[in-house]
């Protein structure tokens, strides 16, 4: 029932979650630009948290989906993440660091597809709602994003790993205030197929390998943006902005997606993000020593990951039975990891030896090909 949803203590733990991602995601690589390390090194330490999403999110899917134990999950991860992560504090060369990254990324990749499935378990019939609780986790990128960009312009970024470290257990804190999902929305019987034989039904796979392409297009986005805009002139309180205003662009859309969702079909939601992400790569590679189409580009980011999000999650939801929600999620989890790392490691190598144009031109490549793939192989109005 609507009036016993939880909306507060899940948009609570979205807004920390996310607002780890909005210290990662635009600052993680100055910080090993701080510490000397060089584009492909950093490259490399930026790939590795994505390289284990690509096992450990299915291992704890299934751990969750076995156990029914979705929350304990959560909670376990979120505390062992920042254990994990208090290495950072004692040594920087460069494997060690390696191993830190991989040690607390293998416990965050446990909680988002577990908190997913336990969100929509609260929501029930009110699936569409989703985008409503979801929007909180933008606004802590954003909050994040501004706040942090701003102390490491005033201060220096020395100060990254308390910060990130902060959030982590922040984020713990908030997995203790949410309740565990009504029993009979996680442990319902088994109907249906087995998940092999769902995941085998027309546009599941074509799915699943078009969001490891809209994570591979991501690589240069998310390694470089802040180096790239650095270098051509832009000063850190601009560039936190300019994230904040891809991310806000991103919370207006998720105020009216269940309108959209009504309105349009997945497969054609799916394909218009990959089409955007094609030009907004460009956009960013050539075009951004100008304020203006770097602004325009940032806006996209509405597209290329909050549409492509909220209808990736939908798409998990309907494609699987609710015994195998946790596996699909975290399958999703999965290979948008396989696309980050490779398209961290690609990037990584191609700054220095193609660019910053050719490195973003090449992710619009891969945005491009996921959309014909889509339009080739999905059903006309997938779910």
């Amino acid at each position: 029932m609507a009036e016993m949803l939880p909306y507060w203590r899940l948009s609570g733990f979205y807004f920390c979650y996310f607002a780890l991602l909005g210290g990662v995601a635009p600052f993680l690589s100055l910080y090993f630009h701080h510490l000397g390390f060089s584009a492909a090194r950093i490259g490399e330490l930026v790939a590795i948290p994505m390289l284990m999403r690509c096992f450990a999110p299915v291992l704890w899917g299934w751990l969750g989906d076995r156990s029914g134990q979705r929350l304990l999950i959560v909670r376990l991860g979120a505390l062992l993440t920042a254990l994990t992560f208090t290495g950072i504090l004692w040594r920087q060369d460069y494997l060690w660091l390696a191993l830190i990254m991989a040690l607390h990324s293998f416990f965050w990749h446990a909680v988002l597809p577990q908190f997913e499935t336990i969100t929509f378990g609260h929501l029930g019939e009110q699936s569409a709602r989703y985008s409503r609780i979801r929007l909180w986790g933008s606004v802590g990128f954003i909050v994040t994003v501004v706040v942090l960009g701003l102390l490491l312009d005033r201060f220096s970024p020395a100060i990254y790993p308390q910060a990130m470290l902060s959030i982590m257990l922040a984020i713990f804190c908030c997995s203790l205030l949410v309740p565990p999902a009504p029993v009979a929305a996680t442990r319902s019987a088994l109907r249906g197929d087995g998940f092999l034989r769902q995941l085998w039904r027309p546009g599941v796979l074509v799915f699943f390998f078009s969001a490891g392409l809209m994570q591979l297009s991501h690589g240069p986005y998310y390694t470089f943006l802040t180096l790239h805009l650095e270098a051509l002139g832009y000063d850190r309180v601009l560039i936190g902005a300019m994230w904040a205003l891809g991310v806000v662009a991103e919370i207006i859309l998720f105020m009216v997606m269940s309108v959209i969702l009504a309105r349009f079909s997945l497969k054609q939601l799916l394909i218009g993000s990959f089409i955007l992400a094609a030009l907004r790569w460009l956009l960013l590679g050539f075009w951004a020593d100008s304020l203006v189409l770097l602004a325009l580009a940032q806006i996209m980011h509405a597209a290329t990951f909050g549409c492509f999000h909220v209808v990736a999650v939908h798409f998990v939801q309907r494609s699987f039975a609710e015994r195998y929600q946790g596996q699909g999620q975290a399958l999703y989890a999965t290979l948008s990891g396989c696309g980050g790392a490779l398209g961290a490691l690609y990037s990584g190598y191609s700054w220095n030896a193609l660019g910053a144009g050719w490195s973003f031109a090449l992710a619009s490549v891969a945005a491009t090909l996921a959309a014909l793939l889509l339009l080739r192989w999905m059903p006309g109005r997938a779910n």
